[in-house]
């Protein structure tokens, strides 16, 4: 069992013959490059300050000598998601590993708080011990992440999560707006003068309630709305492994229905670019608020992803930031309405986050270098 991870822990133990460089920093990441708007950021205020710092990559899936010596020789560490072989490997006690975690907030239950293999639970406890700091986006949270993680509560930081650094004045700017709306309309001339709806499902297991669009009549919604409004969609990245390639997902994503944003090389900026959210139990709700936007919340199938799939860390349907709706003709006349309570996205936005601004990474670099 896990003998890769074993694999991959002995090969960096043989590795720790080699001597820690104090000024070296290792970035933990996969093939895929997922999760790594975290990774960017920091890499970005460790250039500005013109530090003395070093920094390479440990790619997840590629075992290779040289790949291992630099994960070895770091004193600092940082991942974005988990990363098992750590179980089995051996670190210097003066090595510094910081969990960034790649979603702001918390909602949906995850990590150890929803495992029941008990040799993963091993390992993931096993992983958390070795972790030297966990950063959340606010204090309010903490509780949920050391359930998640099973990590010891004293290690848990909140700084704020690198990828928010996005939102600066300068981004937020009307100037930035408008230029991302022309370039996007340069591609999609038919969302001129309308406003943009972004549909941004989560992933679920269940192949049944995959099929988002057999819930979702988006026709329908095009014959009420079309004029005014234009629908983008972004689904899960691992949509495809639990949907079959001749579904109706794929037929509507290749139509002319709605705009497929699933491979938008930047999600924040279709953030900025929208004008409602609809989604369900994504996390995507949580960095939303973040810009104090209404979303609405198309829970199809709440009562089966609470009770089969993940379930949340609090009650749902009094803490989502929007209202909650069930078929696509509800749907419908919510968006029409307009009717948003941005009372409560405020007091949302302010219990998952402590900062507002465009400065989580030099909180964090600041803590962990020079503390």
């Amino acid at each position: 069992m896990y003998f890769k991870h074993k694999l991959m822990g002995f090969f960096f133990n043989i590795c720790r013959i080699f001597p820690l460089k104090s000024n070296k920093i290792t970035f933990i990441t996969d093939k895929n490059k997922s999760f790594e708007d975290n990774f960017k950021y920091i890499i970005k205020e460790l250039n500005k300050e013109e530090s003395d710092y070093d920094y390479t990559f440990f790619k997840k899936d590629k075992i290779s000598l040289l790949n291992f010596y630099n994960l070895a020789t770091s004193k600092y560490i940082f991942l974005n998601d988990n990363f098992f072989p750590m179980a089995f490997m051996n670190f210097n006690r003066d090595v510094k590993i910081i969990q960034l975690w790649h979603a702001p907030g918390a909602f949906k239950k995850f990590g150890y708080s929803i495992l029941k293999d008990e040799s993963r639970k091993e390992l993931l406890s096993e992983i958390s011990r070795k972790t030297t700091y966990l950063i959340v986006t606010s204090h309010n949270i903490i509780d949920f992440y050391k359930n998640a993680f099973n990590i010891n509560k004293n290690k848990i930081l909140p700084l704020g999560i690198p990828k928010t650094d996005f939102y600066s004045k300068e981004n937020l700017s009307e100037k930035n707006l408008n230029k991302i709306r022309i370039n996007f309309e340069k591609e999609h001339p038919e969302i001129k003068n309308k406003k943009i709806i972004l549909y941004a499902p989560t992933f679920r297991e269940n192949e049944k309630y995959a099929n988002i669009f057999n819930f979702f009549d988006v026709k329908k919604f095009n014959n009420q709305l079309g004029k005014d409004y234009a629908l983008i969609v972004r689904l899960h990245p691992k949509i495809r492994e639990v949907v079959s390639e001749n579904s109706n997902i794929f037929k509507i994503l290749k139509s002319n229905e709605v705009i497929d944003c699933t491979h938008y090389e930047n999600e924040q900026e279709l953030l900025l670019l929208s004008d409602i959210l609809i989604t369900d139990y994504s996390s995507i709700m949580i960095e939303f608020s973040f810009l104090k936007k209404p979303s609405i919340f198309f829970s199809f199938d709440l009562e089966d992803y609470e009770t089969k799939e993940r379930g949340f860390y609090y009650n749902y349907k009094k803490n989502v930031p929007g209202p909650i709706v069930y078929d696509s003709q509800e749907l419908i006349d919510t968006i029409k309405s307009l009717n948003f309570d941005f009372d409560k996205i405020g007091s949302f936005a302010n219990y998952q986050f402590d900062y507002f601004d465009d400065m989580s990474s030099k909180r964090i670099l600041d803590y962990v270098l020079k503390n």
